[in-house]
């Protein structure tokens, strides 16, 4: 069995603390925020989060970084997309060469249009750097609910370690090479759930849901691809996997706070109703950047820009996506007549 340490113990890094713990390992997580580090140590379970989920006694909980660092086969970074940067600071002095790092988070950085793990290489060039991504709402997963996962790695010998570390009966995990697709599928697909929010606060059917999410993967898979991700990831697990269950999901902290905007509810006012970090707020702009720069067309990244950023309606939204020239579903199709 191996020593697991997780960076962040929120709703995921709770939920994969228990999923970790469930299988052997000896695993300690971490966290900055005291209050949480009390909560968790007095009750085993974070109550404001994962209620009902009771941390194995396996788990050891701390607020002392250099102890959650020490002699780790893998480091879990499991903190919110706008804290990957300052947490790999903090930990940098404490990351022995060669570390294998899984980053969990989604998002890209809006300063920069990088990834996650392009930050934690920049800051941590002596780690070995990895993803862990697809449809997983930690909400199940600490409850044991099965699903199905995606390891990104550069060397296979590694996806292949980390696949044995993580998977179990009900957490299935496979392995892939595509680092760029995986991280892309999941940060993108956040913003696209703000949208599928929104067609739900606005009162629209089923229909329009699916036609928002098919075209919305047909976006993402084009910045993908323009980025050198590869459509086979895009259409799995951390793509159309990752997107079903955010857009769809009561747990979606993404769709809750689109559908509150749907509702007529500002940005500002719908993250504070939900209480959570809300990624794809924080990553729609960056997509709306990479897009240009890749000159990729995303209409509906750029109508969530909108409704975010630029005090446009949901419906007005809407509208104007539905309302757009006339175009091919598939432009590069052949036409044999």
């Amino acid at each position: 069995m191996s020593k697991v340490s997780l960076l962040g113990a929120g709703s995921w890094g709770t939920a994969l603390a228990i999923v970790l713990a469930n299988n052997g390992h000896d695993v300690t997580l971490w966290s900055a925020i005291e209050s949480e580090i009390d909560m968790l140590k007095t009750y085993r379970e974070h109550k404001d989060r994962l209620p009902g989920a009771i941390l194995p006694d396996n788990i050891l909980v701390t607020s002392d970084l250099e102890e959650a660092c020490k002699d780790k086969e893998v480091i879990v970074f499991s903190v919110a997309s706008p804290y990957v940067r300052s947490t790999a600071k903090m930990c940098k002095n404490l990351i022995p060469e060669g570390q294998i790092i899984v980053n969990v988070g989604k998002g890209i950085e809006e300063t920069t249009l990088m990834t996650l793990s392009e930050i934690l290489n920049e800051e941590l060039p002596q780690a070995e750097i990895t993803v862990l991504s697809g449809p997983s709402h930690a909400e199940e997963v600490s409850r044991g609910i099965p699903t199905t996962v995606v390891v990104g790695a550069k060397k296979k010998k590694t996806a292949e370690f980390l696949q044995a570390t993580f998977m179990n009966n009900v957490f299935r995990v496979y392995i892939s090479p595509d680092i760029v697709g995986i991280e892309l599928g999941g940060s993108l697909k956040n913003v696209i759930a703000l949208a599928a929010g929104m067609v739900d606060g606005l009162g629209f059917g089923d229909n329009t849901k699916a036609a928002l999410m098919t075209r919305g993967i047909a976006e993402i898979t084009r910045l993908g691809i323009a980025m050198g991700g590869k459509m086979e990831t895009l259409a799995g697990l951390s793509g159309i996997g990752d997107l079903i269950v955010t857009c769809t999901s009561q747990h979606s902290r993404n769709h809750n706070a689109g559908e509150l905007m749907g509702q007529g509810m500002s940005m500002e006012d719908a993250m504070k109703e939900v209480k959570q970090v809300v990624e794809g707020v924080y990553s729609a702009k960056a997509a709306k950047l990479l897009a240009e720069k890749c000159n990729v067309s995303m209409p509906i990244i750029e109508a969530v820009n909108q409704v975010l950023f630029e005090g446009k309606s949901a419906k007005e939204a809407t509208a104007e996506l539905l309302t757009r020239g006339r175009v091919a579903e598939y432009p590069d199709l052949e036409w044999t007549e």
